[in-house]
């Protein structure tokens, strides 16, 4: 049995022609940074475009690739948790299957753990981060985190970037705690974290805005409301 250091997840849904592009550089990439064995889940989650026999394939031509296929849609935080459970690295990362952080910030966030930390996770909100992205969004993320900050007490600049890792055994014992299933994932990942004493790294990454993201109304609606949500549980019901 191969010996496995990392484990890299790309969370799928729908996502058939990014993942053309996303499982090759990942590969080249973790070759190059995890030369002591890694594997590749592409936790895919529901998906009809037919992203399942695509990975499928890719499985069947390479064993570093694996396959964690769910027939219901779970939602991006459960199906991470899946994920993460289901890993042999003792490193886990994960990052958007669009790419949308540049890869070459990949061995920075994996050295991160390597040299003690329980978490890293890519910024585009500090001031040495390059962000290529329409002024809305721009605007509703500067905003979402701030509200983070101020409510929940956050030292963290940007909670939401898809590119982290962590030292899988921390992780899995945060995880009980963690009730979002779906976007909020992260944020109430970072959130507990900082309250039970992790060693978190939060460091700038060249990020573009993927194609197709707008922001909706109801985004903005559900974004305070999650936060307000996770208050409550930390400060009156002391989950």
């Amino acid at each position: 049995m191969r010996e496995i250091e990392v484990s890299a997840v790309l969370p799928v849904y729908n996502d058939l022609k990014a993942l053309r592009a996303a499982i090759p550089r990942s590969l080249d990439t973790l070759e190059v940074i995890a030369p002591g064995g890694f594997e590749l889940i592409v936790a895919e989650d529901g998906s009809t475009d037919g992203s399942t026999e695509f990975v499928r394939e890719c499985e069947g031509k390479d064993p570093r690739v694996r396959l964690l296929h769910s027939d219901e849609r779970l939602g991006r935080g459960r199906a991470l948790n899946r994920a993460f459970t289901a890993a042999s690295g003792s490193i886990v990362c994960y990052y958007d299957v669009d790419l949308a952080t540049d890869m070459r910030h990949l061995p920075e966030l994996i050295d991160t753990i390597r040299d003690g930390h329980d978490i890293a996770t890519g910024s585009r909100l500090l001031p040495e981060s390059t962000i290529v992205r329409s002024g809305g969004r721009e605007i509703a993320s500067r905003g979402y985190n701030t509200l983070v900050r101020t409510i929940l007490g956050s030292s963290l600049r940007d909670h939401q970037c898809g590119f982290k890792a962590f030292r899988r055994d921390r992780i899995l014992s945060l995880l009980p705690s963690v009730t979002a299933d779906h976007w909020f994932w992260d944020t109430e990942v970072l959130v507990r974290a900082q309250k039970n004493g992790y060693r978190i790294r939060e460091f700038p990454v060249q990020w573009r805005q993927g194609e197709g993201t707008t922001v909706r109304r109801n985004d903005v609606v559900d974004m305070g409301s999650a936060i307000l949500r996770l208050w409550w549980r930390l400060h009156v019901e002391k989950s």
